[in-house]
């Protein structure tokens, strides 16, 4: 694609995660996302077979762009493992902090949605979530190295913290409140604590 094409897709795309992470993806029909982008019906079928196409499209550049992110707060060199995660983790909480935040992850907002409407979406979202899950694998082994973390199963471990995050977040959107997210750091540090 030449740079006139790509920033047209692009541009598509960061009007949608805006309007989908909001609202969600049923909720957005494509005479709203088109007015929104300002880009005629013929552009978006250019890049997009469908409206499922461009939503697997969303999910993938969405994880590939949390993944850069992400690993830049999980990898600071001047922090030992234990403390990238429980960074990591806090700005889950954080309303606007450019990295992660349970009100703007696509992942949280379309899971249970697209599931069982797109196959194709699933398997994306599915996707990014084993990259995220490996991603807090890696910086467990970090911190188990480093001994900011005890010896555990770092799969595991990474899965169910994972797991735990997800649902406060769910639940963060179900009451409209942060207690839970609260909650879910307090027993994440419990959980990384050296013996």
């Amino acid at each position: 694609m030449n740079a006139k094409t790509q920033d047209t897709r692009q541009h598509i795309l960061d009007v949608g995660y805006e309007l989908i992470v909001n609202k969600g993806f049923t909720a957005v029909g494509l005479a709203q996302l088109l007015k929104s982008a300002e880009v005629p019906k013929g552009s978006f079928y250019h890049y997009f077979k469908s409206k499922e196409q461009f939503g697997e499209a969303l999910i993938e550049e969405y994880v590939r762009s949390y993944m850069d992110r992400i690993q830049r707060v999980l990898n600071q060199p001047e922090m030992n493992g234990r403390d990238c995660l429980l960074d990591y983790f806090s700005r889950w909480l954080a309303i606007d902090n450019g990295v992660c935040n349970a009100n703007k992850c696509l992942i949280v907002k379309l899971s249970a949605e697209v599931s069982d409407l797109s196959d194709t979406m699933r398997v994306s979202l599915a996707k990014g979530a084993e990259l995220i899950i490996r991603a807090l694998e890696d910086t467990l082994k970090r911190g188990i190295t480093d001994g900011s973390i005890v010896q555990l199963d770092c799969h595991l471990v990474a899965s169910q913290l994972y797991q735990q995050w997800l649902g406060a977040s769910l639940l963060n959107k179900l009451i409209q409140d942060q207690s839970h997210l609260e909650l879910c750091l307090e027993t994440t540090k419990q959980r990384l604590i050296t013996e």
